[in-house]
């Protein structure tokens, strides 16, 4: 999804006009950056379960986080639940947070979630390569991410260095090889690459064959397939292996506002979102394509199974809260 830049405030409109007494009814607010489907599905199913409505406020990662954070004890906001665990740890440094009830934290395996405590893991997915069989071969692709920006891959590699996706990756290349070495990567391939608004605009120009690869999320693969049909896809995915950087797996996470006036009813929505019942529909569905949290759910049957991914050793703690990434970013002239 994209962003409009992690270090701006830009004013979303989420939630202007919520009075207090709104707030304090047998609903929730809850801040999404997540799919709207996916939202409006996991919201119908916790309303169908415990006859507490939700209100959706939809936006982008970063920008809704931004939000929060300038609304601060005044927020309308009850649960914050998005795409990428550095927005819900910079809420977290802010002191933002009210601790996830310790049950729930339990319904998923602890590294998911923040060590604090204070969010919870619902989902995850892996960071792939896109590629075009017909414009390269598999045996051509890097082993290692970081080559992506050598001169030999100038024109060939499509990115959306403005998609909030975008900005884990840069920070995990940050904690496992220095500022340095990132910024260097990130001027490489501001060199190289063709420059698309989000991932869903790299997939489907790796598809029509306009760049022979490009970064993205599997799951903006797995859409565009269900979109166009296996016949009719002419791209595959590429998995990094060997703990590479390019296997990043991003967590998809919730949390409890500590200014919520509905305490009960939104720790009651996150165990709802690790519960067997919304794991179940995640891993089911075919829009929304990550892999359930829970342990026992399966993911979706196009998925590669979740024990064969070999991901880089960097945890949901150490991406830290994307600022440092934001701003090489803007150094290598990328946003």
């Amino acid at each position: 999804m994209k962003y409009a830049s992690a270090l701006s405030m830009a004013a979303l409109g989420l939630a202007m006009g919520l009075s207090a007494a709104q707030a304090q009814t047998n609903s929730l607010t809850v801040y999404s950056a997540q799919h709207p489907q996916v939202d409006a599905m996991l919201a119908a199913a916790f309303t169908k379960e415990t006859g507490i409505k939700v209100q959706l406020h939809e936006g982008e990662g970063p920008d809704v986080a931004n939000q929060i954070v300038q609304e601060g004890a005044d927020s309308p906001a009850d649960v914050f639940f998005t795409e990428n665990s550095p927005e819900l740890n910079l809420l977290d440094e802010k002191g933002l947070l009210a601790p996830v009830d310790p049950a729930t934290l339990k319904l998923v395996p602890a590294q998911y979630s923040a060590q604090s405590g204070n969010w919870l893991g619902v989902l995850a997915r892996e960071n792939v390569l896109a590629y075009n069989p017909s414009k390269i071969k598999e045996s051509e692709l890097p082993a290692h991410l970081l080559d992506l920006a050598k001169p030999e891959w100038k024109g060939r590699i499509g990115i959306a260095p403005s998609d909030s996706d975008f900005l884990p990756l840069v920070s995990a290349v940050i904690k496992l090889n220095g500022k340095d070495a990132a910024l260097a990567w990130l001027k490489g391939l501001k060199a190289n690459a063709q420059i698309y608004d989000d991932d869903e605009g790299v997939a489907a120009a790796v598809a029509r064959g306009d760049v022979a690869t490009g970064i993205i999320n599997n799951y903006y693969w797995d859409r565009l397939e269900t979109e166009l049909g296996p016949q009719k896809i002419h791209s595959k995915i590429y998995h990094f292996k060997d703990g590479d950087v390019g296997g990043l797996i991003n967590v998809s996470g919730a949390a409890v506002l500590k200014s919520s006036k509905n305490q009960e009813a939104a720790q009651k929505f996150l165990a709802f979102l690790d519960s067997e019942t919304a794991q179940k529909l995640l891993g089911a569905s075919d829009i929304d394509y990550e892999y359930p949290l829970r342990p026992g759910v399966a993911p979706n049957a196009k998925l590669t199974p979740f024990k064969d991914l070999t991901p880089p050793a960097v945890n949901v703690s150490q991406l830290g809260d994307d600022q440092e990434a934001a701003q090489l970013l803007q150094q290598a002239g990328l946003i």
